[in-house]
This record gives structure tokens, C-alpha cells and sequence, in this order.
């Protein structure tokens, strides 16, 4: 009895958080009396639930602006090879910068590993850093313990890896965010 109850509850909450749907994409649940959602069991919850999703995953998006990623211009993307060249050649530089950068610091745990295209520099308790390469969108993807995932871009005019949604440089972030955790300044660029 106690599962059901919070399995109502819950189903309760999303339908107060959902925001309103169109007449012509009214989902069925929406027509429910209080009466009648006190009664659900489970397998009508179920399908309930398989409804609202379906809904909800077949809707057009209203995110705001800075919710979701930019659109890709897709007039501005590399070439394959000159995207491979640029972004192996950036992460092996950082590989190697750190490398030296961890020697020089006193932090638990530092340790750098590269392999499958993927850069993880991990600091022990202050977090990891992981830069890949994302060749479909001809991008460099950055998560950072600090300021989360990024999507960089490679800008020909600056000729550097710039994140659309605020023009920040991949160098820069790193560099003033190694310097706040480890408290040394390094010089990536």
C-alpha cells in the first residue's frame, strides 16, 4: 500500500511540473478526476507513464535559449583530416604541458592518461578532467570538476578552440582553473 501511495505521489508531482499541452496534444492523463487517480494500480500507472513519456519525448522542445547546445553550423565545420590533425595535435600539447605541470605541483593523485582519444587528468580529490575529440560535430568536449561539460569549436580567425556559448578559449578555462585548485598558475597556450 505504502509503494503505491508514493508511486501516486510521484506521478502527481510530474503531472503538476509538466507544463500545458496544446488541445490538438492533450495526452490522455490529463482528463483524469481526482477520484479516479486515487484508484490507479499499477499497470495503469504504467501506461500512464509510457503515454506521458511517449508525449512528452514527441513534443517540439521550448528550451530557453541558454538551456540546450547552439546549433551546429555546419558551413563552418573542418574537414575530417584537418579536424584530426588539430585536435591531436592540441591534445597531445596539453599531454605533455601537464605532464610537466604535474611535476611541478603538489597535488594527491595527479596523474595523466591518454588513449582511444581521450585525455583524463585526474587530481586526486579535486576531480578529473576529461578533453576528447568528437569528430561527427568536428568538436573538442571538455568535462571539467569546476565548470562542467563544454563543446569547443575550432575558431580559424583566433586559431583556437573557443566554446561558442560564452567565447571562452580551452586554454584559457584550463589554465585559470588549474591554477584555482592546484594553486600554481601553468601556461597551456
Amino acid at each position: 500500500m505504502a509503494s503505491k501511495l508514493l508511486l501516486q505521489k510521484r506521478l502527481f508531482r510530474l503531472l503538476q511540473l509538466s507544463p500545458p499541452f496544446s488541445s490538438i496534444h492533450a495526452a490522455p492523463f490529463y482528463s483524469i478526476k481526482a477520484s479516479e487517480f486515487l484508484s490507479l494500480n499499477k499497470e495503469n500507472v504504467v501506461l500512464l507513464r509510457f503515454s506521458f513519456i511517449r508525449h512528452i519525448c514527441s513534443r517540439s522542445s521550448n528550451l530557453v535559449e541558454s538551456q540546450g547546445p547552439l546549433p551546429i553550423d555546419y558551413s563552418s565545420l573542418l574537414e575530417e583530416g584537418e579536424f584530426h590533425r588539430l585536435a591531436d595535435s592540441t591534445i597531445h600539447s596539453l599531454q605533455e604541458k601537464l605532464e610537466d605541470y604535474g611535476d611541478s605541483v603538489e597535488v594527491d593523485g595527479f596523474d595523466i592518461d591518454y588513449g582511444n582519444d581521450v585525455l583524463t587528468v585526474k587530481l586526486g580529490e579535486l576531480g578529473t578532467y576529461v578533453v576528447n575529440k568528437q569528430t561527427p560535430n568536428r568538436q573538442l568536449w571538455l568535462s571539467s570538476p569546476v565548470s562542467g561539460p563544454s563543446r569547443f569549436d575550432w575558431d580559424r580567425d583566433t586559431k583556437a578552440w573557443i566554446y561558442r556559448r560564452n567565447k571562452a578559449n580551452l586554454y584559457k578555462i584550463l589554465e585559470g582553473e588549474l591554477e584555482q585548485l592546484c594553486g600554481k598558475p601553468v601556461v597551456l597556450s
